[in-house]
């Protein structure tokens, strides 16, 4: 239900001798949920991506037998509905007339654009937090599953449950490396990026940075810099939910999507019979993930 901004709501902002407002001036985070998904626009109610099963593997041919042929399908579709989000305020007459401090009625607007960023940020980032579970379930299993149904059999992409650390990470490294198309044939996967919460920003940096083994007395590289493993570097996102879960983006093209429909929009009007002014904010998106392999998480501990 919609409320109005009266007299009544900041009643200090009628009476002079205040020195100052705080509380919706504070800085804001860069950008983070580009880091999550690859951008793309559109201009349809819906955009799909349909999954295609390439051919089996060559069999031997004896002499004089027919060459065996085999055929491409068609997998699984994600569909990516558009949604509108939307956030607004409605203040009277009586209160701008009234209101002695600018700052207070501009500061509204501001936050206004404040609360739509922060709505965003927190829709892409429980696509992540969610990924253990099916709500956001394209083949009836979770983003990270270690039974996604393929033709040749069930494939992972969920990472064995473990706090950050070289060693998991290596583990992670290794089974990106061993990944499998739908019909089991080997491919190119590899790490690009890793995903962690606040928590865990320190020892993301102590593990890939370490020009040395981290945390150990040995005189070892630590391969994972050595390697390059993961070249778009270290991304934090401060909505994610769970501290000790972390992310892995690979290289797998159509994946994690993010469609902008409308771009975020704000406007504003007046009421003539009630003399009221009304301020609004827009923004139509979605998003959604096609080949799961695009991505790996793991739990945590």
């Amino acid at each position: 239900m919609s409320q109005l901004i009266t007299t009544g709501t900041t009643p200090k902002a009628m009476w002079p001798g205040i020195d100052g407002w705080f509380g919706t001036e504070y800085d804001q985070h860069e950008t983070e949920w580009t880091d999550l998904f690859d951008q793309k626009t559109s201009d349809k109610a819906y955009e799909e991506i349909v999954e295609q099963h390439g051919l089996n593997l060559p069999s031997v041919k004896a002499e004089g037998a027919s060459i065996s042929y085999s055929t491409t399908g068609q997998g699984y579709t994600t569909r990516f509905s558009h949604v509108v989000w939307a956030n607004g305020f409605i203040v009277t007459m009586e209160e701008m007339d009234d209101n002695l401090y600018p700052e207070v009625g501009e500061r509204r607007a501001t936050d206004l654009a404040f609360s739509m960023r922060q709505g965003h940020e927190q829709v892409c980032a429980d696509f992540y937090n969610d990924g253990f579970s099916t709500n956001h379930s394209t083949e009836g299993v979770p983003w990270f599953s270690a039974s996604h149904p393929t033709p040749s059999g069930l494939q992972s992409n969920l990472l064995t449950a473990a706090d950050l650390s070289e060693a998991s990470l290596e583990d992670a490294g290794i089974q990106v490396m061993n990944a499998l198309d739908s019909m089991g044939r080997k491919i190119g996967l590899k790490m690009q990026s890793l995903h962690i919460a606040p928590a865990n920003w320190y020892e993301a940096n102590r593990i890939l940075k370490s020009v040395l083994q981290n945390d150990t007395p040995n005189n070892a590289v630590n391969v994972l810099r050595v390697t390059g493993e993961f070249p778009k570097g270290i991304k934090v996102n401060h909505w994610f939910d769970d501290t000790d879960a972390y992310f892995i983006r690979t290289n797998a093209r159509r994946g994690a999507i993010h469609y902008q429909r409308k771009p975020m929009n704000f406007s504003e009007d007046g009421q003539f019979d009630n003399k009221v002014q009304k301020y609004a904010a827009i923004d139509r998106f979605s998003i959604g993930r096609a080949d799961w392999r695009a991505g790996y998480g793991n739990r945590g501990a």
